[in-house]
């Protein structure tokens, strides 16, 4: 019965040393995806990148979210990746919002306060919030 505890005990002391440690980021990229073909380049140029594990493109917001091995790889190495196709990747603020106010909630901190949202993106140059995205109008 020792033998049986002392074999499952070394087991569990094997498998958390095997543990990964996975994490996943959002970039925006510039410049930025408008079609298909845009989606094929970012995912064909990057999928045999060292530890990466998935991307996944979304022209609605023009983001790429990766999630990879941080023990292979980091950001400032896909940042690097990008940059051998001929993109230039920064990470996304929260939200995908690319202004420069982005907070948690995913939009501008003046939006979120209510008091106007004034990035240039709300002034009807694809505003990357769809939550408070508002049309040039709104925002005057």
């Amino acid at each position: 019965m020792k033998k049986i505890g002392m074999f499952m005990a070394a087991m569990m002391i094997a498998a958390t040393g095997f543990a990964k440690d996975i994490k996943t980021v959002v970039f925006n990229t510039a410049p930025e995806m408008h079609c298909q073909n845009c989606e094929n380049r970012i995912k064909e140029g990057l999928k045999f990148e060292k530890g990466v594990k998935d991307i996944k493109t979304d022209l609605d917001s023009k983001t790429v979210t990766i999630e990879y091995d941080a023990d292979k790889t980091s950001t400032d190495k896909l940042v690097e990746a990008f940059a051998k196709i001929n993109y230039t990747a920064t990470e996304a603020k929260a939200g995908g919002c690319k202004c420069k106010h982005a907070e948690g909630q995913g939009c501008c901190k003046k939006k979120a306060e209510g008091e106007g949202h004034k990035c240039k993106h709300a002034e009807g140059e694809g505003h990357q919030c769809k939550k408070h995205a508002q049309t040039a109008e709104e925002t005057k």
